[in-house]
């Protein structure tokens, strides 16, 4: 999912942008209503995290200008404003889920889960499959004849890269970007590194598919009977 956090803690939108991206989301943070409303009405995100109480301009009235703009993405409302008037309010508003602060992140991630399978955005992303390779983005679990595994958050990322492009050459710098985010202090070592993390998950579950090293170009996703 690629999900809109308007949030003005930059600790906890530090926490949550990890958290999330471990789950395989694309997150962009904003801290502010008028800027995150601007964001929010460009109508290019999945699902908007939005916390009540931000500068320059309230939640709530960020919500009810984007609905009033024919805007429908679904928004989960996160406040510490917990009162059955505060959440009645904020659901009849426009919003889709309300969320108090102080809260689990398992329990966000369950929410999260619930509105992607209510307006469909899991069902076309979930499975990738290649050869003999099936894997669920969602469960991070990788599964070939052998067997299953599940993945660690980033290992699970830099693979969904390479299945949506199977066949095709990466270069280093699209993966780096695609996996760790265009301006993420990352060392190009940290891709090989992890390259040989996915390679030995690969065995693990005895998939004939491969990861080749492309000279100078960088990697490429392909079934080991095509050579």
């Amino acid at each position: 999912m690629k999900i809109l956090l308007i949030e003005d803690d930059k600790n906890l939108c530090d926490i949550l942008k990890f958290q999330l991206n471990q789950e395989m989301h694309d997150v962009d943070v904003c801290h502010d209503g008028r800027d995150g409303l601007d964001l929010f009405l460009q109508d290019a995100y999945d699902l908007v995290l939005l916390d009540r109480m931000i500068p320059t301009m309230n939640g709530l009235l960020v919500l009810k200008k984007a609905r009033a703009q024919g805007i429908h993405t679904p928004v989960i409302l996160i406040t510490a404003l917990g009162e059955l008037y505060d959440r009645i309010e904020g659901l009849d508003t426009g919003a889709d889920d309300y969320l108090v602060k102080p809260f689990a992140f398992e329990e966000l991630s369950a929410r999260i889960r619930s509105l992607g399978r209510r307006t469909g955005k899991y069902e076309e992303n979930d499975l990738l499959c290649f050869g003999d390779l099936s894997y669920d983005a969602t469960l991070r679990s990788l599964r070939g004849p052998a067997g299953s595994i599940r993945l660690s958050g980033k290992e699970g990322r830099l693979l969904e890269v390479l299945l949506r492009d199977a066949g095709t050459p990466l270069r280093r710098m699209v993966i780096l970007s695609r996996v760790w985010g265009a301006d993420a202090p990352v060392e190009e070592g940290n891709l090989d590194t992890y390259i040989h993390f996915l390679r030995k998950r690969l065995s693990h579950v005895g998939s004939t598919v491969s990861i080749a090293t492309m000279r100078g170009i960088g990697y490429l996703m392909k079934e080991t009977a095509e050579e």
